[in-house]
């Protein structure tokens, strides 16, 4: 209604920039924040880099991991155990977070709900079962 009183007198923008600019509008807050935490951020950054001590030492500059040297070569062959591990935990972790919405609202699913869920919670723990069975499980 607005638009068409502003029509009316002759001073109304073009349908699409009064279109865009009520639309865009309640994101204006979020880009602003954005832009806040952006600048925050590379000030900070910039600041440590300009004031901060910068004694290069070749101590300092050697990796180590957790505080510890490193001992042999960052190329070596690992087990497929790790992998292995943390693909199952990964695969179970994801597999489990799929039944707490499930198990927050199931009194209102009904039957057939429940007899899904069955479906999947067998399905996981033959899953895992094979798992342990072929090993996968088994730390040597």
């Amino acid at each position: 209604m607005r638009y068409l009183n502003l029509v009316a007198s002759g001073f109304a923008p073009p349908l699409p920039e009064v279109l865009a600019e009520s639309y865009l509008r309640p994101y204006l807050p979020v880009a602003i924040y954005f832009g806040l935490v952006l600048a925050v951020g590379v000030t900070m950054l910039g600041l440590s880099h300009l004031l901060g001590p910068s004694r290069r030492r070749a101590e300092k500059l050697t990796p180590y991991e957790c505080g510890v040297p490193l001992l042999g070569s960052a190329r070596q062959q690992l087990s497929i155990k790790f992998y292995l591990v943390a693909i199952l935990f990964v695969l179970f972790d994801i597999e489990s977070v799929f039944l707490i919405p499930w198990a927050v609202v199931y009194r209102d699913l009904g039957f057939a709900a429940v007899t899904e869920m069955l479906f999947f919670v067998t399905v996981l723990v033959l899953g895992f079962a094979y798992a342990w069975k072929r090993g996968g499980l088994d730390w040597e």
